[in-house]
């Protein structure tokens, strides 16, 4: 009799069940982390998506001011509305999205009046 004739029919049975397990537990890990970056991504894609609109949405129907004096920024806010009485900082925002730190630090210094005109000349 040879040594795999010795071996007990509940150890390869537990070997069995051990292996399984163990792809199972391989196998679960790997799709958490795909979960995990398909999440990024998805997010990553929307925040593509919301740069790519917000240049357009001064062109849309409900934009109060004259698309064609509207500069886009990009960051920290999307852009200036140049009026013949005021200039307008402006920030698109969609559903429940809010200002981030930065968008209302600047809000802020608007607020209270801490903003500049310089003129900066070059030789």
């Amino acid at each position: 009799m040879n040594f795999l004739e010795q071996v007990p029919v509940i150890w390869w049975v537990a070997i069995g069940q051990g292996t399984i397990i163990l792809l199972l537990v391989m196998v679960c890990v790997k799709l958490s982390s795909n979960i995990g970056h398909e999440k990024s991504l998805r997010r990553s894609q929307s925040t593509r998506y919301g740069q790519i609109s917000e240049q357009f949405l001064p062109l849309v129907d409900q934009y109060p001011y004259n698309p064609k004096d509207f500069r886009f920024l990009g960051s920290p806010i999307d852009g200036l509305q140049f009026e013949d009485d005021k200039i307008v900082l402006i920030e698109f925002k969609a559903a429940n999205s809010n200002l981030s730190t930065r968008q209302r630090k600047v809000r802020d210094l608007v607020n209270d009046g801490k903003v500049e005109f310089k003129e900066i000349r070059v030789n």
